[in-house]
């Protein structure tokens, strides 16, 4: 059983940069390939995905309207997820959540795909 606990959120002016964690539990990076995706949720809205890797390697998915914006990394030996956002914007505000899922899987792929969800940090832009 995978299990994510976010950290990092918090309130930030426009521009400002923020850098969000995910703690994975339950799997090692070197035994186990996965799909990890950063989800955001905003009040109203439906949730979608920001940000994709594949634990084995190959490139990262970034959604248009965050690209350029974010940087996804992970750190094997810490079985961390990060997602580093810059330039950040009023309308970014929403809850963000960490996601797994096992192979086959796709980075990009929508969050009925993602077996495995982190309770979420709320992320607040203001202008």
């Amino acid at each position: 059983q995978v299990q994510l606990v976010e950290s990092g959120g918090g309130s930030v002016q426009a521009g400002g940069s923020l850098r969000l964690s995910c703690a994975a539990s339950g799997y090692t990076y070197t035994n186990s390939r996965l799909c990890m995706a950063w989800f955001r949720q905003a009040p109203g809205k439906e949730r979608e995905g920001v940000a994709g890797i594949y634990t084995g390697g190959g490139s990262a998915y970034y959604a248009d309207s965050m690209k350029g914006r974010l940087t996804i990394s992970q750190d094997s030996a810490k079985n961390t997820l990060y997602l580093q956002m810059n330039s950040l914007k009023p309308e970014d505000t929403a809850m963000y959540y960490c996601a797994a899922d096992r192979t086959p899987c796709s980075p990009s792929g929508p969050p009925g795909e993602y077996d495995y969800w982190g309770q979420g940090t709320q992320v607040t832009v203001f202008s």
